[in-house]
Protein backbone atom coordinates (compact mmCIF):
# COMPACT_ATOMS: atom_id res chain seq x y z
CA UNK A 1 0.00 0.00 0.00
CA UNK A 2 1.39 3.30 -1.04
CA UNK A 3 0.09 7.21 -0.52
CA UNK A 4 -0.42 9.08 -3.49
CA UNK A 5 -1.18 12.21 -3.87
CA UNK A 6 -1.67 14.08 -7.34
CA UNK A 7 -1.92 17.62 -7.13
CA UNK A 8 -2.69 19.93 -9.92
CA UNK A 9 -2.19 23.55 -9.01
CA UNK A 10 -3.49 25.85 -11.70
CA UNK A 11 -3.37 30.13 -11.78
CA UNK A 12 -7.53 29.52 -10.93
CA UNK A 13 -7.88 26.19 -9.19
CA UNK A 14 -6.26 24.10 -6.84
CA UNK A 15 -7.33 20.49 -7.84
CA UNK A 16 -6.19 17.47 -5.84
CA UNK A 17 -6.52 13.82 -6.07
CA UNK A 18 -5.62 11.03 -2.89
CA UNK A 19 -5.67 8.20 -1.30
CA UNK A 20 -3.47 4.87 -0.66
CA UNK A 21 -3.36 2.23 -3.31
CA UNK A 22 -5.69 0.19 -2.04
CA UNK A 23 -8.28 2.30 -1.50
CA UNK A 24 -10.80 4.75 -3.79
CA UNK A 25 -9.53 7.99 -4.76
CA UNK A 26 -11.09 11.28 -3.41
CA UNK A 27 -11.12 14.58 -5.36
CA UNK A 28 -11.02 18.08 -4.26
CA UNK A 29 -11.11 21.47 -5.32
CA UNK A 30 -10.64 25.07 -3.88
CA UNK A 31 -9.73 28.52 -5.29
CA UNK A 32 -6.05 29.06 -5.79
CA UNK A 33 -5.67 32.12 -4.00
CA UNK A 34 -2.58 32.42 -1.43
CA UNK A 35 -0.97 35.06 0.17
CA UNK A 36 0.54 36.43 3.45
CA UNK A 37 -1.97 35.73 6.45
CA UNK A 38 -1.91 39.57 7.49
CA UNK A 39 -3.25 40.41 3.79
CA UNK A 40 -6.66 39.21 4.51
CA UNK A 41 -9.21 41.06 6.89
CA UNK A 42 -12.25 40.59 8.86
CA UNK A 43 -15.77 39.36 8.16
CA UNK A 44 -17.45 42.98 8.75
CA UNK A 45 -20.07 41.03 10.96
CA UNK A 46 -17.18 40.02 13.00
CA UNK A 47 -17.74 36.00 12.16
CA UNK A 48 -14.68 33.44 11.64
CA UNK A 49 -13.10 33.34 7.97
CA UNK A 50 -14.11 29.33 8.28
CA UNK A 51 -13.24 28.87 4.59
CA UNK A 52 -9.71 29.16 5.14
CA UNK A 53 -6.87 27.36 4.70
CA UNK A 54 -3.89 28.15 7.36
CA UNK A 55 -0.45 26.97 6.21
CA UNK A 56 3.41 27.92 7.07
CA UNK A 57 5.56 28.58 4.01
CA UNK A 58 9.13 28.80 5.16
CA UNK A 59 7.63 29.75 8.81
CA UNK A 60 5.10 32.51 7.43
CA UNK A 61 1.53 31.98 8.09
CA UNK A 62 -0.37 32.25 4.67
CA UNK A 63 -3.66 31.41 4.27
CA UNK A 64 -4.15 29.54 0.97
CA UNK A 65 -7.74 27.86 -0.76
CA UNK A 66 -9.14 31.03 -1.44
CA UNK A 67 -10.19 33.56 -4.36
CA UNK A 68 -7.22 35.54 -4.99
CA UNK A 69 -9.35 38.91 -4.65
CA UNK A 70 -10.05 38.31 -1.15
CA UNK A 71 -6.10 39.24 -0.29
CA UNK A 72 -5.53 42.58 0.12
CA UNK A 73 -2.17 44.36 -1.35
CA UNK A 74 -1.35 41.18 -3.07
CA UNK A 75 -1.73 40.42 -6.94
CA UNK A 76 -1.64 36.95 -7.83
CA UNK A 77 1.39 35.32 -10.27
CA UNK A 78 0.36 35.39 -13.14
CA UNK A 79 3.75 34.55 -15.26
CA UNK A 80 6.18 31.38 -16.09
CA UNK A 81 7.90 31.35 -12.92
CA UNK A 82 4.52 30.77 -10.94
CA UNK A 83 6.00 27.51 -9.62
CA UNK A 84 9.13 29.61 -7.68
CA UNK A 85 6.61 31.73 -5.52
CA UNK A 86 5.62 31.38 -1.75
CA UNK A 87 1.97 31.14 -2.85
CA UNK A 88 2.75 28.46 -4.87
CA UNK A 89 4.63 26.80 -2.13
CA UNK A 90 1.16 27.84 0.41
CA UNK A 91 -1.03 25.97 -2.02
CA UNK A 92 1.03 22.95 -2.36
CA UNK A 93 1.19 22.73 1.57
CA UNK A 94 -2.66 22.91 1.64
CA UNK A 95 -2.79 20.57 -1.01
CA UNK A 96 -0.88 18.48 1.80
CA UNK A 97 -3.14 19.32 4.32
CA UNK A 98 -6.23 18.63 2.85
CA UNK A 99 -5.33 15.43 1.79
CA UNK A 100 -4.72 14.52 5.37
CA UNK A 101 -1.59 12.54 4.72
CA UNK A 102 1.24 12.16 7.44
CA UNK A 103 3.40 10.40 5.02
CA UNK A 104 3.07 10.91 0.85
CA UNK A 105 4.71 8.15 -0.68
CA UNK A 106 4.60 9.67 -3.85
CA UNK A 107 3.78 12.94 -4.78
CA UNK A 108 2.93 13.78 -8.56
CA UNK A 109 2.47 17.36 -10.02
CA UNK A 110 2.34 19.23 -13.68
CA UNK A 111 4.01 21.93 -15.58
CA UNK A 112 2.91 23.86 -18.30
CA UNK A 113 4.17 22.36 -21.09
CA UNK A 114 6.43 24.99 -22.35
CA UNK A 115 8.07 24.60 -18.74
CA UNK A 116 8.08 21.19 -18.40
CA UNK A 117 10.44 21.00 -21.75
CA UNK A 118 13.14 22.83 -19.53
CA UNK A 119 14.94 19.50 -17.83
CA UNK A 120 16.56 22.39 -14.96
CA UNK A 121 12.82 23.33 -14.11
CA UNK A 122 11.68 19.94 -13.70
CA UNK A 123 14.47 19.13 -11.47
CA UNK A 124 14.07 21.77 -9.54
CA UNK A 125 10.31 21.16 -8.94
CA UNK A 126 11.22 17.58 -8.12
CA UNK A 127 13.67 18.72 -5.43
CA UNK A 128 11.57 21.08 -3.61
CA UNK A 129 9.03 18.90 -2.33
CA UNK A 130 10.99 15.84 -1.33
CA UNK A 131 11.20 15.70 2.13
CA UNK A 132 9.41 16.59 5.68
CA UNK A 133 7.50 19.81 5.24
CA UNK A 134 6.47 21.94 8.08
CA UNK A 135 2.99 22.75 6.61
CA UNK A 136 1.38 24.50 10.37
CA UNK A 137 2.85 24.82 13.67
CA UNK A 138 1.63 21.05 14.73
CA UNK A 139 1.50 19.49 11.28
CA UNK A 140 4.74 17.96 9.30
CA UNK A 141 4.38 15.88 6.56
CA UNK A 142 7.07 13.56 4.80
CA UNK A 143 7.23 13.21 1.23
CA UNK A 144 9.72 10.18 -0.13
CA UNK A 145 8.98 11.16 -4.19
CA UNK A 146 8.41 13.66 -6.70
CA UNK A 147 7.10 13.62 -10.19
CA UNK A 148 6.60 15.88 -12.57
CA UNK A 149 4.40 15.77 -15.79
CA UNK A 150 3.97 17.89 -18.98
CA UNK A 151 -0.03 18.99 -17.69
CA UNK A 152 -2.19 17.87 -20.16
CA UNK A 153 -0.53 14.06 -19.88
CA UNK A 154 -2.04 13.73 -16.04
CA UNK A 155 -5.66 14.26 -18.26
CA UNK A 156 -4.77 11.62 -20.60
CA UNK A 157 -4.05 9.12 -18.53
CA UNK A 158 -7.81 9.89 -16.65
CA UNK A 159 -9.34 9.64 -19.94
CA UNK A 160 -8.00 6.80 -20.69
CA UNK A 161 -8.80 5.08 -17.19
CA UNK A 162 -12.53 6.34 -17.54
CA UNK A 163 -13.23 5.40 -21.68
CA UNK A 164 -15.68 3.48 -22.77
CA UNK A 165 -15.37 2.77 -26.69
CA UNK A 166 -18.94 1.47 -26.80
CA UNK A 167 -19.78 4.97 -26.20
CA UNK A 168 -17.07 6.66 -28.41
CA UNK A 169 -16.38 4.12 -30.67
CA UNK A 170 -12.54 4.40 -30.29
CA UNK A 171 -10.23 3.05 -28.19
CA UNK A 172 -7.20 4.93 -26.96
CA UNK A 173 -3.98 2.91 -26.86
CA UNK A 174 -0.58 2.69 -27.39
CA UNK A 175 -1.12 3.15 -31.67
CA UNK A 176 -3.34 5.88 -31.51
CA UNK A 177 -1.71 9.27 -32.16
CA UNK A 178 -3.74 11.25 -29.67
CA UNK A 179 -3.22 15.19 -29.32
CA UNK A 180 -4.42 16.08 -25.79
CA UNK A 181 -5.71 20.07 -25.11
CA UNK A 182 -5.69 21.66 -21.52
CA UNK A 183 -7.30 24.86 -21.57
CA UNK A 184 -5.87 26.53 -17.82
CA UNK A 185 -6.55 29.96 -16.74
CA UNK A 186 -3.05 31.20 -17.37
CA UNK A 187 -2.24 28.90 -20.21
CA UNK A 188 -3.73 27.06 -23.09
CA UNK A 189 -1.48 23.48 -23.14
CA UNK A 190 -1.36 20.71 -25.72
CA UNK A 191 0.65 17.27 -26.51
CA UNK A 192 0.64 15.43 -29.17
CA UNK A 193 1.39 11.13 -28.25
CA UNK A 194 2.42 9.12 -30.47
CA UNK A 195 3.18 4.99 -29.90
CA UNK A 196 2.86 6.20 -26.02
CA UNK A 197 5.87 8.67 -26.84
CA UNK A 198 4.97 12.80 -26.06
CA UNK A 199 6.04 14.41 -29.47
CA UNK A 200 7.81 17.47 -28.05
CA UNK A 201 7.64 19.39 -31.26
CA UNK A 202 4.24 19.26 -32.10
CA UNK A 203 3.56 20.46 -28.59
CA UNK A 204 2.88 23.83 -26.90
CA UNK A 205 1.56 26.53 -24.46
CA UNK A 206 -0.50 29.36 -26.01
CA UNK A 207 -1.11 32.16 -23.25
CA UNK A 208 -4.28 32.72 -24.83
CA UNK A 209 -6.32 31.11 -22.19
CA UNK A 210 -9.24 31.41 -20.06
CA UNK A 211 -7.89 34.59 -17.91
CA UNK A 212 -7.82 36.07 -21.70
CA UNK A 213 -11.13 34.45 -22.64
CA UNK A 214 -12.49 36.33 -19.08
CA UNK A 215 -11.23 39.70 -20.02
CA UNK A 216 -12.84 39.69 -23.16
CA UNK A 217 -16.19 38.58 -21.57
CA UNK A 218 -15.75 41.55 -19.53
CA UNK A 219 -15.07 44.15 -22.33
CA UNK A 220 -18.30 42.58 -23.92
CA UNK A 221 -20.69 43.07 -20.54
CA UNK A 222 -18.86 46.92 -20.28
CA UNK A 223 -20.12 47.61 -24.13
CA UNK A 224 -23.92 46.40 -23.15
CA UNK A 225 -24.02 47.33 -19.54
CA UNK A 226 -21.51 50.30 -19.05
CA UNK A 227 -19.12 49.08 -16.46
CA UNK A 228 -16.46 46.18 -16.99
CA UNK A 229 -16.89 43.20 -14.32
CA UNK A 230 -13.61 42.07 -12.75
CA UNK A 231 -11.76 38.83 -14.59
CA UNK A 232 -12.32 37.54 -10.66
CA UNK A 233 -16.37 38.25 -10.27
CA UNK A 234 -16.56 36.09 -13.51
CA UNK A 235 -14.20 34.06 -12.46
CA UNK A 236 -15.88 33.17 -9.03
CA UNK A 237 -19.10 32.78 -11.20
CA UNK A 238 -18.02 30.02 -13.12
CA UNK A 239 -16.36 28.26 -10.31
CA UNK A 240 -19.33 28.60 -8.12
CA UNK A 241 -21.68 27.32 -10.87
CA UNK A 242 -23.54 30.79 -10.84
CA UNK A 243 -25.73 31.80 -13.99
CA UNK A 244 -25.53 35.55 -13.53
CA UNK A 245 -23.15 38.58 -11.87
CA UNK A 246 -24.22 42.13 -10.34
CA UNK A 247 -23.10 45.12 -12.18
CA UNK A 248 -23.94 48.11 -10.61
CA UNK A 249 -26.71 46.59 -9.17
CA UNK A 250 -27.95 44.95 -12.24
CA UNK A 251 -28.00 40.95 -12.45
CA UNK A 252 -26.40 40.23 -15.63
CA UNK A 253 -26.03 36.83 -17.45
CA UNK A 254 -23.12 35.59 -18.11
CA UNK A 255 -23.67 32.74 -20.47
CA UNK A 256 -23.64 34.59 -23.78
CA UNK A 257 -20.77 36.82 -22.83
CA UNK A 258 -18.47 33.79 -22.00
CA UNK A 259 -19.53 32.43 -25.26
CA UNK A 260 -19.28 35.30 -27.50
CA UNK A 261 -15.68 35.30 -26.14
CA UNK A 262 -14.99 32.18 -26.99
CA UNK A 263 -16.15 32.56 -30.27
CA UNK A 264 -13.89 35.67 -30.96
CA UNK A 265 -10.61 33.64 -29.58
CA UNK A 266 -11.64 30.39 -31.61
CA UNK A 267 -9.51 31.25 -34.70
CA UNK A 268 -6.55 32.23 -32.54
CA UNK A 269 -6.05 29.15 -30.41
CA UNK A 270 -7.11 26.91 -33.59
CA UNK A 271 -4.42 28.56 -35.30
CA UNK A 272 -1.16 28.35 -32.34
CA UNK A 273 -2.26 24.11 -32.35
CA UNK A 274 -2.83 23.82 -35.89
CA UNK A 275 0.87 25.24 -36.62
CA UNK A 276 3.24 23.11 -34.26
CA UNK A 277 1.38 20.01 -35.99
CA UNK A 278 2.47 20.94 -39.37
CA UNK A 279 5.93 19.57 -39.28
CA UNK A 280 3.64 16.08 -38.52
CA UNK A 281 3.38 14.05 -41.71
CA UNK A 282 0.06 11.56 -40.04
CA UNK A 283 -3.16 13.52 -38.57
CA UNK A 284 -3.81 12.91 -35.41
CA UNK A 285 -6.74 9.91 -34.58
CA UNK A 286 -8.38 11.67 -31.63
CA UNK A 287 -8.58 14.73 -29.95
CA UNK A 288 -8.88 14.56 -26.06
CA UNK A 289 -9.97 17.81 -24.02
CA UNK A 290 -8.95 18.09 -20.24
CA UNK A 291 -8.59 20.84 -17.93
CA UNK A 292 -11.19 23.41 -16.15
CA UNK A 293 -11.40 25.78 -19.59
CA UNK A 294 -12.12 22.11 -21.79
CA UNK A 295 -15.92 23.53 -22.12
CA UNK A 296 -14.81 27.02 -22.96
CA UNK A 297 -12.37 26.06 -25.86
CA UNK A 298 -14.70 23.12 -27.12
CA UNK A 299 -16.24 24.71 -29.92
CA UNK A 300 -13.11 26.04 -31.31
CA UNK A 301 -11.45 22.71 -30.77
CA UNK A 302 -14.45 21.02 -32.64
CA UNK A 303 -14.35 23.21 -34.78
CA UNK A 304 -10.86 23.18 -36.02
CA UNK A 305 -10.68 19.76 -35.91
CA UNK A 306 -13.85 18.54 -37.41
CA UNK A 307 -12.63 15.53 -39.28
CA UNK A 308 -11.83 14.05 -36.17
CA UNK A 309 -13.55 12.68 -32.75
CA UNK A 310 -13.10 14.77 -29.90
CA UNK A 311 -13.90 13.70 -26.61
CA UNK A 312 -13.71 14.95 -22.77
CA UNK A 313 -13.67 12.73 -19.41
CA UNK A 314 -16.23 13.24 -16.86
CA UNK A 315 -15.29 16.37 -15.16
CA UNK A 316 -12.39 17.46 -16.84
CA UNK A 317 -11.48 19.84 -14.13
CA UNK A 318 -10.16 17.25 -12.07
CA UNK A 319 -8.85 15.38 -14.95
CA UNK A 320 -4.92 15.91 -15.02
CA UNK A 321 -4.88 15.51 -10.70
CA UNK A 322 -6.78 12.11 -11.25
CA UNK A 323 -4.16 10.76 -14.14
CA UNK A 324 -1.26 12.64 -11.61
CA UNK A 325 -2.80 10.33 -8.78
CA UNK A 326 -2.74 7.10 -11.52
CA UNK A 327 0.72 8.15 -12.31
CA UNK A 328 1.79 7.94 -9.06
CA UNK A 329 0.27 4.77 -7.82
CA UNK A 330 0.90 2.46 -11.04
CA UNK A 331 3.34 3.62 -13.25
Amino acid sequence: MMNILGIDIGYSNLKIAYGSTDGDVTTALRPAGAAPSDRFGSRFDGRAQDDFLHVLVDDQPFIAGVSSDRAEMWERSLHADYSKTPSYKALMHAGMLMSGMNEIDVLVTGLPVSQFNDPAKRAELEKKFVGKHQITPKRSVNVNQVKVLAQPVGGLLDYIEQQDEEKTGFLVDDDARVLVVDPGFFSLDWVLVSNGQLQRQSSGTSLKASSVLLEQAARFIAEDYGATPSTESLENAVRNNKSSILIMGQRVQIELYIKKASEAMASVTADAIQKSLRIESVSPDVVVMVGGGATFFEKAVREAFSKLKVVMPKDPVFSPARGFWLMGAYA
